[in-house]
């Protein structure tokens, strides 16, 4: 039954990989520059169609004749596509846009099914749409000055000096109606390929973060409150998952985010992040919202409004600091833990209301250490290293719990000759690798998974793998005894398992993997859009291959055992585990403010066995433990009153 495990390791970093890696199309560079071009195709036309058809009827003739010939080259560009699933249909789309523009359509539909048809295209088409690192707004500006200025104007209003005499005249960036339509990726295309039938010429002899850096400058031009745009960055964390990443910065037409949050709000967001790209990729910005929750925490509690300061010191944990969690957990865990502590602290003297001093003084020293993890998740302190490391410690210490209560569950059916239920605990690891996977697409793709959902899903999840290790624990325990086994296996040779007992195999499988991939798959679900990939899938291999060594040594191992020997290890290990899990389960749902947090200072802080400094989360573990104590009580007092009678 080796295969069966190997299987079972080689499937999980199949998944992993699968899970980090976006589907790619083939294709070769020309291939993508067709792409590229085909897009920018697509997003002038649905920015300039409006200049030459209005009401059904042509206003510019030269206009209207550039967008027939401009949605004529879409279609054949369309046709040199790789061959793939989504060929035929994009080409029948873009026959359908063509026609649309021929039979005059009113503007608002042409754009519509440009941009349609332009997201269709990159999503069957992956191709690069933004820089590999934040452009400089001092360089774009330099390289305006320099290079666009003298026809499109200082102030970019078209009127440089140059602009005299030009047909048509050159484009002014200032105009609102016409820049609300357009991307920044857009603007990249013309400067790098200038702009038939203009007298733009194309700037390809910059360095690609030059024309990137230009482009996001001159996409600035017709967006001015930049203070409002950076108050609704740093408060908003549905805008912050909006833009995850600069791609998804550069696509985005201004226009299609105001039919979301409004045009006031969505062209001040735009001013801000298009002058400030570097916010995009700094996974800091939700700290920010820490700081303030802690200041108004502070203000309320020294009004004497104790719930709403606790509240608000539970949302500056779970709003501010636990989306960055991953990107620190790879750079420095010891200030993660510090900071979880001093947060979980200063709820607990909230809610015992002591101090005002007190609760000031822990509130500050927070904010000191939010400062230090600023610093350790700014751009420039990321390192393929830290990253590396990152990446093996969070799998290897999310998958060995699982592994080894699987392993376990493994080892005992092959040591009972159970071989038949085996099926039940594969199907449950599995299945609950599936769901991990379709949590990672909800999160990402769909309602996204607050910090408290995550919590609460941990904390729950390790309070019911606490209750059935017991049980199992207690269970193994009973048979170690060499005349108890062997009544065991009396009774039940010849016998295949109840239908209830294998599917219940399958749910002790499915609750303690699912537990672990939940976490991991959310952890490297952030670490994936702001480090390397490569680093990363690096990182999760070596620990996948230490999991398959600590897997076949368990095997190994237990196959050399004798029985009695075997289900006392079991057992014990189960015992072990069951107290750990139950000192994270109460930390996690302590975290999401479902118990409240009774600090105690002399414990320190062991995640790895589960032990966090609160009377709660040690007083669950001190209970489990009395439980082992009175089944071992008991069965000592059992064995001895029935050996005299033997």
């Amino acid at each position: 039954m080796r295969h069966k495990h190997i299987l079972y390791i080689l499937f999980s970093l199949a998944v992993l990989f699968k899970s980090a890696c976006p589907a790619m199309a083939a294709q070769t560079p020309e291939q993508q520059q067709n792409v590229q071009v085909a897009w920018r195709l697509l997003d002038y036309l649905a920015v300039d169609y409006a200049g030459a058809v209005k009401d059904g009827k042509v206003i510019s003739e030269s206009e209207y004749s550039e967008m027939t010939e401009f949605s004529a080259s879409v279609t054949e560009r369309f046709k040199a596509l790789p061959d793939g699933p989504e060929k035929a249909s994009l080409q029948s789309q873009a026959l359908e846009f063509q026609n649309a523009v021929k039979t005059k359509s009113s503007p608002e539909i042409v754009a519509q099914k440009a941009h349609a048809l332009g997201a269709h295209l990159l999503a069957a088409y992956p191709v690069s749409l933004a820089p590999t690192t934040p452009p400089s707004f001092e360089v774009g500006q330099k390289l305006y000055t320099d290079n666009c200025s003298g026809c499109h104007g200082v102030k970019g209003d078209g009127k440089g000096p140059n602009a005299v005499g030009l047909n048509p005249p050159p484009i002014a960036f200032v105009d609102l109606d016409r820049a609300q339509h357009r991307s920044v990726f857009g603007l990249y295309q013309v400067i790098g390929q200038g702009l038939d039938g203009t007298a733009m010429p194309s700037f390809a002899q910059l360095p690609d973060n030059d024309r990137w850096a230009l482009a996001f400058y001159v996409g600035s031009f017709a967006f001015k409150d930049v203070k409002r745009g950076e108050q609704l960055w740093k408060s908003d964390a549905s805008l912050r998952k909006r833009f995850p990443d600069l791609a998804a910065l550069a696509k985005v037409a201004p226009a299609e985010l105001a039919k979301d949050i409004g045009p006031e709000n969505a062209y001040a967001l735009i001013a801000y992040l298009r002058t400030h790209t570097a916010e995009v990729t700094n996974n800091t910005g939700t700290v920010a919202i820490s700081h303030q929750r802690l200041d108004e925490a502070l203000a309320a509690y020294k009004l004497g409004e104790f719930h709403k300061s606790e509240e608000l010191a539970l949302s500056a944990y779970l709003d501010g600091f636990e989306p960055v969690e991953p990107m620190l957990a790879a750079r420095d865990g010891t200030l993660l833990t510090r900071i979880e502590k001093e947060m979980g602290s200063l709820r607990s003297s909230i809610h015992q209301h002591e101090d005002v001093k007190i609760v000031s003084q822990k509130i500050g020293t927070i904010q000191s250490l939010l400062g230090q993890a600023e610093k350790a998740l700014a751009p420039e302190a990321s390192s393929n290293t830290s990253t590396f490391v990152g990446a093996f410690t969070i799998l290897l210490r999310e998958g060995l719990e699982a592994l080894l209560i699987v392993t376990a569950m493994i080892a005992f059916l092959k040591k009972a000759e159970r071989t038949e239920a085996l099926p039940y605990v594969h199907g449950g690891w599995i299945a609950a690798l599936l769901a991990g996977l379709a949590t990672w697409a909800v999160a990402t793709f769909l309602i996204g998974i607050s910090g408290a959902s995550r919590e609460l899903t941990e904390g729950f999840g390790s309070l019911f793998a606490t209750v059935v290790l017991l049980w199992v624990g207690i269970w193994l325990h009973g048979k170690s005894q060499a005349q108890e086994w062997q009544r065991f296996i009396q009774q039940s040779m010849g016998n295949a398992l109840s239908k209830g007992s294998s599917w219940f195999l399958f749910g002790l499988a499915f609750v303690v993997v699912y537990r672990e991939v939940f976490e991991t798959i959310l952890f490297f679900a952030a670490l994936w859009t702001k480090t390397n990939g490569l680093v990363i899938l690096a990182g999760s291999a070596l620990a996948v291959a230490v999991l398959m060594g600590i897997a076949w040594a368990m095997l190994r191992f237990s196959q050399r055992l004798p029985v009695s020997q075997f289900f006392a290890f079991s057992s014990g290990l189960i015992a072990i585990l069951s107290v750990v899990l139950a000192g994270k389960g109460v930390a996690a749902l302590q975290e999401a403010g479902l118990i409240d947090v009774t600090q105690i200072s002399l414990v320190p802080q062991i995640e790895l066995l589960g032990i966090f400094p609160t009377l709660q989360s040690l007083g669950a573990q001190v209970l489990v433990l009395l439980v082992i104590a009175i089944w071992l009580g008991y069965t000592r007092f059992k064995d001895r009153s029935i050996q005299p009678a033997q």
